[in-house]
């Protein structure tokens, strides 16, 4: 997690990382180890409902195995982590694909490095999406998982750890409406101000750090990537940027040095943004959201297609290996602030529960208590659980150009992505 320290940054030749490298993944505790295969033939099953821990070689393409209901939504979230240090190219990256026993791909999910080539967590989502009337993967069955290293002649050979976690959302109780909605409201909300509250974050999805509507503040290290978790209801808005405070010392500019990226409560990537760092303060944001909502599954765009079920949404942010080149080793302070706007509706009604269940549901409605003891929407707050998600914070910190260049560069996207929705 991100550590309490001084927020001045180090200035450059203090040694990059004197007590080694952050810790760059915080996976789920007890995890049961599964072997991808590289025949369809030998494929371990994945639970629903479950996380595993596995890996990924540098070659080949490795397979798991669902069995799937004919009308239940599964979704299959893979994390892959690169070994800190470890050299990456640009396009590096993966690919998951849901597959049924013909070849036919239900969805496929690619995400690579990006520009700044700062080794860090990659999360691809696999699909197989049974709330589409037609789909081709609407069947009862056997289903593979296929999970694909990206690489090139200078990657590394050194394997990537993997985190798996499924996760099965039920059918409606009845027919709801099959059209995303065309427009909402854009308007930036009012800036969330006040001083910023001491909230490390955790360094993976399963220690992600509870926060709630407020200003949220810790430090970051090169290399490092910080997950919080924000509950948004039915009918909610999520907004939310995260600001890289100024070094101190240093000089040059690193294109792509902060991005921060959001997750919804299955892991699937819905949107992200990007800042340039040139020793000033900087900020990367995300793009207006629509309202949570169950029609809009059926967006082509990730923003809005993501934005498809209430729970915890993940924000994460990276900063990237390269600062340190320039600014020195840090820690840098970075200050979220979250803003959920809208008042909280009811959901659309599932004939069942999900798998692990309360995924799709926002603890501590109906007058619940939040981490910091103030209401979920309120400014300051946190998301229910925030006391325990803090112990497992503390157990795992202790184991581990001109204007016009720089305006250009200032829009950079965080991290290259490119999906395909295969059969509906």
């Amino acid at each position: 997690m991100g550590l309490v320290m001084g927020t001045a940054a180090a200035l450059p030749g203090a040694g990059a990382w004197a007590a080694g490298p952050p810790s760059p993944y915080a996976f789920a505790a007890d995890a049961p180890s599964v072997e991808g295969s590289l025949s369809t033939a030998d494929a371990e099953r994945l639970a629903q409902g479950a996380t595993y821990r596995s890996s990924l070689p540098v070659e080949g393409a490795f397979y798991y195995r669902l069995e799937l209901d004919a009308t239940s939504t599964a979704y299959v979230a893979v994390t892959a982590v690169p070994p800190p240090g470890t050299t990456v190219s640009a396009t590096e990256g993966m690919r998951v694909s849901v597959q049924d026993g013909n070849s036919h791909s239900c969805s496929i999910d690619t995400v690579s490095i990006g520009t700044d080539r700062s080794p860090r967590p990659l999360t691809a989502l696999g699909a197989r999406d049974a709330s589409r009337a037609g789909a081709r993967c609407e069947k009862a069955g056997v289903y593979y998982v296929v999970v694909e290293r990206i690489h090139r002649e200078e990657s590394a050979p050194e394997d990537w750890d993997l985190e798996i976690a499924t996760v099965s959302e039920p059918r409606l109780d009845q027919a709801g409406e099959t059209n995303a909605p065309e427009v909402w409201d854009s308007a930036s909300p009012a800036p969330v101000t006040g001083e910023a509250r001491r909230r490390p974050g955790g360094l993976g999805f399963a220690t992600a750090a509870s926060v709630g509507q407020g200003a949220w503040r810790d430090d970051l290290l090169p290399g490092e990537t910080l997950f919080y978790a924000v509950p948004v209801d039915w009918g909610q808005q999520l907004h939310a940027t995260a600001e890289l405070s100024s070094s101190g010392g240093g000089d040059g500019v690193v294109a792509r040095a902060l991005t921060l990226s959001l997750y919804n409560p299955v892991r699937g990537y819905v949107d992200g943004g990007g800042a340039l760092y040139d020793g000033r303060q900087r900020e990367a944001g995300l793009r207006a959201l629509p309202p949570v909502a169950h029609p809009n599954r059926y967006a082509v765009a990730d923003r809005v297609s993501g934005m498809r079920f209430a729970g915890s949404y993940y924000l994460v942010v990276h900063l990237s290996e390269q600062v340190a080149d320039k600014f020195g080793d840090g820690p840098f302070g970075m200050t979220l602030r979250v803003r959920v706007s809208g008042v909280p509706k009811n959901g659309p009604g599932y004939a069942g529960e999900s798998d692990p269940r309360g995924v799709f549901a926002v603890t501590g409605r109906g007058g619940g208590t939040v981490a910091g003891g103030d209401a979920v929407g309120g400014d300051g707050g946190g998301a229910a659980g925030g006391g325990d998600t803090a112990m497992k914070l503390l157990a795992v910190g202790g184991l581990g150009g001109g204007t016009v260049l720089l305006a250009v560069l200032g829009v950079w996207v965080g991290v290259g992505r490119r999906r395909v929705g295969a059969g509906g």
